[in-house]
């Protein structure tokens, strides 16, 4: 293979994007980023070129594109169908970043049975096929589809929920505030026994840098990403809670009353937990960053980086930090539980083990088994 020394990020300025750009520029490419303008970072080197056009529309792609091409080109931003095919005859290796909202039952039921995504969902599990399933999920399955075809030796990442610095959306702060606030529990559906698959910002980069060093194991492939640990959404309480000197307490509200909860389980509490297999087999990827430690530098972050309250951020976050709805919730719930231990239970004496325990040889234990 010729030797390849240029790299164009498409975005470059989001969550994972510096963390590409710092990786390919220790590879030695010499990189490009090509993004809006509107959202400039410190943690883009000067020696890094900005290209400012808008990557939704062709007729701001093309000619920024004109007349420029790059051995490597990372799509994580803008409409991938406009990207990619904006891309071609402009870039050797193409390598993109989509979601794992693809797949049939990642918003609903949609018809799978037993309800729900499989545990863990593989990258062959069905997609959504029609717009009548769902219009989002779809056009997500086409604009994948159109980047490959445009670029059949290319491959793609299907990000998970993605968390560290510069999240758009960092739940995470809907921990670490009410923490901060000194309150003394966090309200959970189900005992914040939900498992969605997360990667932390430098380990999902790591994985996309993976099919830059190896184009071809990477070649034509679809990738589920994540962290190599998975936690429950209570596990991720607990290590906040944990990192920042703090005895918080879990509620759990059953999902049906678990309104207050949605910042962190905006789906709902069944489980999103996605196989990647294929990205540690094919391209060897393991974590750089373990998930625990990349948990305490996002809640540094936040801390560093507080969002304003009742802002921009808060607003997309979705979270009011109601604390007299919750108070009022924790009441009825602490109530509840109350009023349910009271209820008497008809109790049966059972063995506690399935199998026989007898204490000598030839006879039969106390349950008579």
């Amino acid at each position: 293979m010729a030797e390849r020394t240029t790299a164009l990020v498409v975005g470059g300025t989001g969550p994972t994007g510096p963390y590409i750009v710092d990786g390919l520029r220790r590879r030695g490419f010499t990189v490009t980023i090509l993004h809006r303008g509107t959202h400039e970072i410190d943690e883009i080197p000067d020696d890094v070129e900005h290209i400012h056009a808008d990557p939704h529309f062709r007729e701001t792609l093309d000619p920024a594109l004109d007349g420029r091409s790059w051995d490597v080109t990372v799509a994580t931003y803008g409409r991938l169908r406009h990207v990619a095919e904006a891309m071609v005859g402009h870039t050797g290796q193409f390598v993109a970043v989509g979601g794992v909202g693809v797949y049939r039952g990642f918003f609903g039921t949609q018809g799978i049975w037993p309800p729900g995504l499989a545990l863990s969902t593989p990258e062959d599990a069905p997609l959504v096929e029609t717009e009548q399933e769902n219009r989002f999920q779809y056009l997500m399955v086409q604009a994948e589809r159109a980047a490959l075809a445009a670029h059949p030796s290319g491959s793609l990442f299907r990000y998970p929920y993605v968390f560290g610095a510069r999240q758009l959306i960092p739940r995470e702060w809907s921990v670490v505030r009410r923490i901060r606030d000194g309150r003394p529990f966090v309200l959970l559906p189900e005992a914040g026994l939900t498992i969605i698959t997360h990667g932390y910002v430098e380990n999902l980069a790591h994985a996309v840098l993976l099919a830059v060093d190896q184009p071809d194991r990477s070649a034509g492939k679809f990738f589920n990403v994540g962290d190599d640990q998975q936690l429950t959404m209570a596990q991720v309480v607990a290590h906040i809670a944990r990192h920042m000197d703090s005895s918080i307490e879990i509620l759990s509200l059953p999902t049906a009353a678990a309104k207050v909860a949605r910042p962190l389980t905006p789906l709902g509490s069944d489980h999103r937990l996605f196989d990647m297999t294929l990205a540690r087999e094919s391209l060897g990827y393991r974590d750089v960053v373990p998930v625990l430690e990349g948990l305490e530098r996002t809640v540094d972050w936040l801390m560093a980086n507080q969002p304003e309250h009742g802002g921009d951020t808060e607003t997309r976050l979705g979270d009011p930090f109601d604390y007299r709805a919750e108070d009022r919730l924790a009441e009825i719930l602490r109530r509840s539980i109350d009023e349910m231990s009271a209820v008497q239970i008809t109790e049966i004496d059972s063995p506690n083990h399935a199998y026989a325990h007898p204490k000598r040889p030839g006879e039969v234990d106390h349950h008579g088994r």
